[in-house]
């Protein structure tokens, strides 16, 4: 008899612990997606989603898409997403495995994705903690929300060229403010059938 007891308590242990494991596996990644397809692309397009890309930048991904295979491509539309993927995941450190493994890289125009690398590597990435291991202790900034406060049409030089596009002013809101940069502006520019980040203040 006392046996029993014994076992239907270990039975009921291991139930608790196998419905907390549940719940513990559903909740506590709300804002970082681990279950993403990695082959979400779109057509036409170099953009893809990653494995460890947060909750809202798959939801801006899907705006993203369901515009660039439109047949008639709305760039205003085009330019608040990329505003706000680039600020989402540059900003959004905690998925990050080290502080190589920069945000944002594929919004930005190729000739200065060296340069922005290596700045934010020496400013915002600094300090990061390497997490190849899964063992990270450190608290790093993760991005809930971005808001477009305005967005204006207009022509911007680099080097020696004129070209259109837009520039973005934002609000950054954290899952939990750790004092990072709340306000940013990003100046894009328009390049054949692409929008790319040339400037962030």
């Amino acid at each position: 008899m006392k046996a029993k007891k014994i076992l239907l308590i270990i039975s009921i242990i291991v139930f608790i612990y196998f419905v907390g494991g549940i719940v513990y596996s559903f909740t506590k990644n709300e804002f970082i997606d681990k279950k993403i397809d990695k082959n979400v692309t779109i057509r036409g397009y170099s953009y893809i989603l990653h494995d460890n890309d947060t909750s809202i930048y798959k939801d801006e991904f899907k705006k993203l898409k369901s515009n660039l295979e439109n047949e008639s491509i709305d760039y205003l539309e085009y330019a608040k997403s990329v505003s706000k993927m680039f600020i989402i995941d540059l900003y959004s450190l905690s998925n990050k495995k080290n502080m190589y493994d920069i945000g944002g890289v594929e919004f930005v125009y190729p000739s200065i994705v060296d340069n922005y690398k290596l700045n934010v590597e020496n400013t915002l990435y600094k300090y990061m903690e390497d997490n190849s291991d899964g063992e990270r202790k450190q608290e790093l900034p993760l991005v809930k929300k971005v808001i477009i406060d305005s967005i204006e049409e207009n022509t911007f030089v680099l080097g020696e060229e004129e070209y259109s596009g837009y520039k973005a002013n934002l609000s950054i809101e954290y899952v939990k403010d750790l004092k990072y940069d709340t306000k940013a502006e990003v100046v894009m520019i328009k390049v054949d059938s692409y929008l790319y980040v040339v400037e962030k203040n």
